[in-house]
Order: structure tokens, then sequence, then C-alpha cells
């Protein structure tokens, strides 16, 4: 016979019906089980007893439904087990299963405190009342001195105790202890039947597993198995409190509220995530190497090319913005510029009336020597207008430029440059005020650009300006004809609208396109869009790193979901969902990607600061966006490479799981 079913004053509460249980081993399959019928009252004290590979463990993995059965069906409360979800079969280890494991299966990174909370975390029961209880459970099995102790500072039977209180969490209505005396000497192993007696007396159910008939006779009911069938089932119901049930689990309501309980397991996942980086400390910082690196080169690369641009840009600035010179003829070469008729003042001032030109300068010159003394120099003569030096973007490193008076007047002032000032007077000596003579016209020096500096400044020779006032009438005798015109553009203006309304305006003036301009701003738009190219393509090599980084995350995620797949039987073992070990190894990734980006942040930033103190040529530009992004490119590589590995967590078996130890 395979079965004794004996009556029983409990109600029925475990049910197996015909269960059989294979396993593949090489090319064959053994059978574990062998049609196995077994009914289990609620309140009972029930003992399995037989040699090592008579089937015992196994029969009681399928009772606490951490595997199922090959064939035949096993019932809890009538409800057949083979039609339940796996999170279904989950919330029955939470909620009604508590084990006691002869290797303990405790998480060595947790304290004892934490390791018996694992239940409720899952239950989503508040850490004060998790901890309250936790605390008050280990002071009932005398360890109130060991709370914050590890496993490995805790005796045998002090881990044992921790594994009856882990067991105990969720309220633990049945008890299913595996050899829990087989790793115990003989004083410690009756303390631990005795707690599992006391317990019985309260109304849970206990199942005991053990190869030791001393241990088997603390139980009332005996069932002897040998080569997965039952040959004596006792049927003693002198134990079975009459009228007893599974006590109450009084954090089941918990289950109702779905969303405060996912963001409590959310938010512990992510402690329990951040415990086992700590605990890991090597294995995370060499997940977070390549994914520092990535982003070192994600934001150097963005940095560079940023400070880069900047620089170029103002070094064109510099130069002048948003300026558009006109010349006569079709373009720079035409052999017949010098012939086109030039521009009048009543085209300067016919500009200067549009509605978005900020500045307007008449432009002229000329090749001529200037003396000072016994210093003579040859000089290119400028003739401009007042608003020339804001035109064009000069500063002044002495004095001021011209003003109205100054061109109506056609006074005989003078602002030179840094090269004139330093051939014709010594660095001690002020110009402002003093008389230079030009050709053979005297003027006094009223003002000193500053050097211009950058990589497109050049280097124009001795340069003086005049008024074009002054030059049309005392130099070149032509009082009408001007060279060329310059005109700024107010920062609001489109420049190409600007542009193509000047050039209207000049065609209608003048009768025919006998000029041509020149738009600042086209050598500033090439700029930024080769610039933006070569961010690009630099960008695109840090990217590859970035990349590389992210399957060496997921390399070392696989490899920590092999070396913890103990940890994740005994996390599905005390009712973890799958979701809930795909969110912790998810978060896990996130977290080492997310550490790694913002290390690698503080790195670059680091490795920026030396390069501008030592390096003065290059100008690095951290900018916030470039910075959120690559903060949010590590996070999003530690969910997306991290969630193959998670799902291997997630769909181990958990009494494959727990095996693997």
């Amino acid at each position: 016979m395979n079965t004794v079913d004996a009556p029983a004053p409990g109600p029925v509460f475990l049910e197996l019906r015909g269960v059989c249980k294979q396993f593949q081993s090489g090319g064959e399959q053994v059978l574990v089980l062998d049609k196995v019928n077994l009914r289990i009252n609620a309140g009972e004290m029930v003992a399995i007893i037989g040699p090592s590979g008579s089937g015992k463990s196994t029969l009681m993995n399928l009772i606490g439904c951490l595997d199922q059965p090959s064939s035949g069906s096993y019932h809890i409360l009538g409800v057949n087990t083979s039609t339940m979800p796996p999170n279904e079969l989950a919330r029955l280890r939470r909620e009604h299963f508590g084990f006691v494991f002869q290797r303990y299966h405790l998480i060595t990174g947790l304290t004892a405190q934490e390791n018996v909370e694992i239940p409720a975390i899952y239950t989503g029961e508040p850490g004060k009342s998790r901890r309250k209880r936790s605390r008050a459970l280990l002071a009932r099995l005398g360890l109130q001195e060991r709370l914050h102790y590890k496993p490995g500072q805790l005796s045998g039977g002090q881990q044992q105790r921790v594994c009856i209180a882990r067991a105990l969490m969720n309220g633990g209505a049945i008890i299913l202890a595996d050899e829990p005396t087989g790793a115990l000497d003989s004083a410690t192993g009756l303390e631990v039947m005795r707690i599992l007696r006391e317990l019985h007396q309260a109304g849970h159910t206990i199942i005991l597993v053990t190869h030791d008939a001393q241990v088997a006779a603390h139980a009332g009911r005996i069932i002897e198995i040998a080569d997965g069938r039952i040959l004596r089932d006792s049927g003693a119901q002198a134990q079975v409190r009459t009228g007893s049930a599974a006590p109450a689990i009084p954090y089941r309501q918990l289950q109702q509220n779905s969303i405060l309980a996912w963001c409590a397991r959310l938010g512990e996942g992510m402690r329990m995530a951040w415990t086992a980086m700590r605990t890991h400390r090597m294995r995370t910082l060499l997940t977070m190497l390549g994914i520092v690196i990535g982003i070192v080169s994600v934001a150097l690369v963005n940095a560079l090319g940023e400070g880069s641009k900047q620089q170029i840009l103002a070094d064109i600035s510099a130069l002048g913005t948003s300026t558009i010179d006109i010349y006569p003829g079709t373009g720079f070469g035409d052999r017949r510029a010098d012939v086109t008729p030039g521009f009048t003042l009543e085209d300067a001032e016919a500009l200067a009336a549009l509605p978005f030109v900020d500045s307007v300068t008449p432009q002229t010159q000329f090749n001529t020597t200037v003396r000072r003394g016994n210093t003579e120099k040859n000089v290119t003569a400028h003739g401009v207008g007042e608003q020339f030096f804001r035109v064009h973007g000069y500063r002044f490193a002495a004095g001021a430029g011209f003003d109205t008076i100054s061109t109506h007047q056609l006074a005989q002032e003078a602002v030179v440059d840094a090269n004139t000032r330093k051939a014709l007077f010594s660095p001690s000596e002020n110009p402002i005020g003093q008389t230079i003579v030009l050709g053979t016209v005297p003027v006094r020096i009223i003002g000193v650009t500053s050097q211009r500096k950058g990589s497109f400044a050049t280097n124009e020779g001795n340069v003086v300006w005049l008024p074009y006032t002054t030059v049309l009438a005392r130099f070149s005798g032509n009082s009408t004809r001007l060279q060329s015109m310059g005109v700024r553009v107010a920062d609001t203006a489109a420049m190409q609208d600007a542009e193509n309304e000047l050039s209207t305006l000049l065609l209608i003036r003048r009768g025919s396109k006998n000029f041509f301009t020149y738009n600042s701003d086209s050598i500033r738009a090439t700029i930024e869009k080769t610039t933006l190219i070569l961010q690009l393509m630099i960008s695109s090599i840090a990217v590859i790193s970035l990349l590389v980084g992210g399957i060496g995350v997921m390399n070392i995620m696989l490899v920590s979901v092999s070396e913890r797949t103990p940890e994740i039987g005994i996390r599905m073992a005390v009712g973890a969902r799958q979701g809930d070990i795909l969110q912790q190894f998810i978060i896990e990734a996130m977290l080492v990607c997310l550490a790694g980006g913002l290390a690698g942040i503080a790195l670059a930033m680091g490795i920026g600061l030396l390069i501008t103190l030592f390096v003065q040529q290059f100008q690095l530009i951290f900018s916030v966006q470039a910075v959120s992004l690559a903060v949010l490119c590590s996070s999003l590589i530690g969910l997306i490479f991290g969630l193959w590995p998670a799902r291997n967590a997630a769909r181990l078996n958990p009494v494959d799981a727990l095996a693997n130890q």
C-alpha cells in the first residue's frame, strides 16, 4: 500500500493524489516519488521518516510548493496547485508556509533580524511593524542579543532559531522542517524540537522530514517512506488539537493595496540591491569600471567639443559678430572692382535707416607712412565712421573712438592699433594726445585698440583709423566715393533675411547688381556644422565604449546570478514573486550603472580640471544637458543589459536554486 488514510478531527488541509516525481539523471528518468497519496490535516504534527534517497525531501518540496509533481495532483484546501501560476504559488509560500532547512539557508550578507524580515518584505508590510515583529520573534527564541549578528557570527543552533523565526514571520500556518536537527549537536537539537512542539501546541501544522527515529518520535504521526513509496503511516492523531486549524495570517490584508505594497517592495528592493553591492564591493567596482570609462569618454568628448566650439565662436565674435560687409564688384578678386562705382554717404544713411540694422560704418582705405620723431613706418590707413569699432567688435586698451562731431568737422584725429603703438612709442609712454604725421598730415591720437587674440585673429601690420570724412577730404581728394560699408545687424534679426533686404535696397539704389556681400555669420554656421559633425563622430566612439561597458555589466550580472542562485532560492522559498527577483536584479544593475555614471562624471570633471590647469590651449565646458544625458544613458544601460540576467534569475526553479549550494 502506498498510503494509509486515517481519520482526523481537523479539516483536510493538504492532499496529494497519485503524485509521481521524476528527475533526469544522465540519459535516464529516475522515479523519486511513485504514486503517493497523502492527506495532512490542519494542526497535525507529522514526521516523514526514511533513509537517504527515499524521496522524503522531494516530498517536502512538493508539499511546500517549491516544486511541482511530474504527474498526479496536489491540493491545498481543495485547490489544485497545478492550476496556479508562479506568483500564486509564491503567495502560498509567503502566506501559509514557513521553511526550516537543515542548512539554515540564511543570506550571509544580512543580519539575523534582516533575514527574519525577508518574508514580510514581500507582503509589503511597513518597515516599522516588520522590525518590531522580527525583534519579538527573535527575543521569543532567545536571540534578543544577536539581532545584528550575521550568520557567520552565530552558532548552528542560533542559525536554526533564526530560520524558525523567519518561518514564523508571516504567521507560518504550516512549518516544513527538513532535517531540523541534522547539523546540530544533541542538546541544541533537543532545544529546536522543543520549539517546534511549542509551535504545534500553538496551532501550527508541523511537517518534519528526518532520518532520525528519535526526532520522529516527537511527532504525533509518523509516515515512513522508502524508494518513493509510503510504506507506513501511523495515523496517530493524539497530538492534533481538536478543532484546530491553521492560524490566521495577520499580514494578508496588505496584499489588497497593491500600489502601497509595490512601492514598499520597490524601496526594499533598492535597499537590498545596495546591501548586495556593498557586500560584494570588488565585483561591484569591476562591474562599474566599464561604465566609468564609457561615461568619462562621453563627458570629456562633449566637454572638449563644446569648449572648442565656444572658443572658435568667441574668436569669430572678437572679429565682429552678425556683420555684413558690402563691396563693389562681383566678388573678391574682381579686376573691374576699382572702376565699379563706389558707395556714397547716402547709401550708408539709407542702410542705417533699416529697422533691423544696429549700426553702419562707411569704409575706405589707403597705404601711407606714419612718422613720429625719427621713427617712420608703413601703415594701412582706414577712413571709418564713428560706429566702426562697434560694428567690428574692437575694444580699446586706451582712449576711445571717434564721435559724430569728429566726422562732421573732418577732425584730424586717429586711433592706432597695438602694433603701431609699439612701433612708435616706448612701453612707458602714453600715446593719447600725442601727434603723429600720417603722410604729410599731422593727426592727434585719441585711442589705442586692444590686441586681438584667437585662432581667427590676424596680424594686420600697422593700422591707423581716421574719420572717413577726413580721409576723403584731406587724403584722397574725393569727397563722395566709399570703397565699402560695414553693417552690424541687430541680435534679434535673422542674418539671411537681413542680407537679402540689404541687397534689395542697394539694387534699387544702384540700378544693377554691381556689388557683393560678405556675411560673417556664414563662417559661424560652417564652424558650428563642422564641430557638430566632429563631435558626433567622436561621441559615437565614446558611445561604443559605453556599450562595451554595458556588455560587461551584463556578463558580471550573469555571473552574479550564478553565484547568488542559493540566495534567489531562499527568497523564492519565503515567498518572493518572479517579479520581485526580476526587480531586485534590475535595480542592482541600474544602481551599479548609475553609480558608475556618477563616478565617471566626477572623474571626467577632475580630468577636465587638470587639463584646464596644465594645458591652456584646451577649453572644456561641461553642460548640464550632457551630464544629465550621460547619467540617463548609464541608467538605461543598466536597465537594458541587466534585463536578461534578471530574467534568468526570476525564472529559476526554487528547489533547484536551493540545491545549488
